[in-house]
């Protein structure tokens, strides 16, 4: 039982500094299309790999408590596999971003130059 206490807390631990990270970087970013882009980014990261963790711990807590029930360890697997997508999405989505930032870059930046 203390080996499950020590695990949550360590995973909330991580969450928590996972969601820190944004926040500071949400204050000190200007207010450009580019800011808002990268501090969207930075937030969205954070949320997925949050989440990820969160997945990530439940199906190794289901896969160990699992006692050889097959639809335990199905459900564990099922866990385990969102974590892995979410991991991805996670590494993923600077690179999705960055090619929003092409895509639109020059666009917005030239809006924002046109209405000030």
């Amino acid at each position: 039982m203390r080996h499950r206490a020590r695990i949550l807390s360590a995973t909330l631990a991580a969450v928590a500094l996972v969601m820190i990270t944004p926040t500071a970087a949400l204050a000190s970013s200007a207010p450009t299309l580019g800011g808002v882009i990268d501090s969207l980014r930075l937030w969205v990261v954070g949320l997925l790999a949050g989440l990820a963790t969160l997945f990530l711990t439940i199906g190794g807590v289901r896969y160990m408590t699992a006692g050889g029930d097959p639809g335990q360890i199905e459900r564990a697997k099922s866990a385990l596999r969102s974590a892995a997508i979410g991991y991805a999405l996670a590494a993923l989505s600077p690179v999705i971003v960055a090619i929003l930032q092409s895509i639109v870059g020059t666009w917005g930046e030239g809006l924002a130059r046109s209405w000030a």
